[in-house]
């Protein structure tokens, strides 16, 4: 199975490149237009030259079965493109793109051509988190802080908030019926986020401050006297009369903690059983995005 990998970043790096770099079946290529990235990543995983690339077009020639996409938000709606246009099941990081109708637009090419785009929110397949959608939620909190980060809104909504917001429709027990968003923007900057939905018998408020003192994501999911709280995707404590805390296994690579391998053993099985994936669902996610960055802009107006 040829699998190509197009941008070598931290987050290629970090988290994916140690899966794909150890599943059997699988010729990776590898692609960047950073001559010296592109060898030493190649080097450091024993990847031979004749599979490497600096250019999206000898990629392509190659016949991929399926393509990786970690490249900057930026080129993702080009690279995705090309992908589509080209027949590849393509997975590619959050978001689709920083524009809702280039979102859209790869999304209905997407469907017309039949093939696979899958956007990668793996919070879903988060060990931790998952549990949590088995668990009572009349009451979910999420929040994702960082230190001295403001940020512009878009980039911080769409490259990192994004992650709140498809958490929380993800773990939502129900339709949403209201949303309400409220933020703070200072010289162009955004702050902090807080967005609030709520439906039949349930609230999921999710937030992100970027001055908040330490990096950090808690979540907490509560209903029926009872409550599990998640620590950095990491410790879960049951709350049912005492704590009862279960750490992250010694041995359990951060990949499977963070639910990136599962993301991409499913995505890989999937072109493998010729499954057609749909980015239809994260498309709405993406779309809330949106909604979050009108009412802030307004706000700040």
């Amino acid at each position: 199975m040829k699998v190509g990998c197009i941008g070598l970043g931290d987050i290629a790096q970090k988290a994916y490149l140690p899966v794909l770099t150890t599943l059997p079946g699988v010729e990776l290529h590898l692609q960047t237009r950073t001559p010296a990235t592109l060898a030493a990543v190649a080097g450091a995983h024993r990847i031979p030259a004749a599979r490497c690339h600096e250019d999206l077009g000898s990629l392509l020639a190659e016949g991929l079965d399926a393509a990786f996409v970690h490249a900057p938000t930026a080129a993702h709606a080009e690279i995705v493109g090309r992908l589509l246009e080209a027949g590849v099941p393509t997975y590619v990081d959050k978001p689709l793109s920083y524009e809702l109708a280039e979102s859209e637009r790869l999304v209905a090419l997407a469907e017309e051509r039949g093939i696979t785009l899958a956007v990668g929110f793996n919070r879903r397949l988060a060990p931790s988190y998952a549990q949590c959608a088995e668990h009572p939620r009349e009451l979910i909190l999420l929040q994702k802080n960082r230190v001295g980060l403001p940020e512009d809104p878009r980039t911080m909504v769409l490259d990192d908030f994004i992650h709140v917001v498809d958490t929380l429709r993800f773990l939502a027990p129900g339709p949403v019926s209201n949303v309400v968003v409220r933020a703070r923007i200072v010289e162009g900057l955004m702050h902090h986020v807080v967005l609030q939905l709520s439906g039949d018998g349930f609230t999921a408020i999710g937030m992100m401050n970027r001055l908040n003192g330490s990096t950090e994501e808690i979540l907490e999911v509560s209903g029926q006297d009872s409550k599990r709280q998640v620590l950095n995707l990491s410790d879960v404590v049951d709350h049912k009369g005492q704590p009862t805390l279960r750490r992250r296994g010694d041995w359990v690579p951060v990949a499977r903690q963070r639910g990136i391998e599962q993301s991409v053993l499913s995505f890989l099985d999937a072109v493998r059983a010729g499954e057609v994936l749909s980015a239809r669902d994260a498309l709405e996610t993406h779309r809330l995005c949106e909604r979050v960055l009108r009412d802030a802009s307004e706000q700040a107006s």
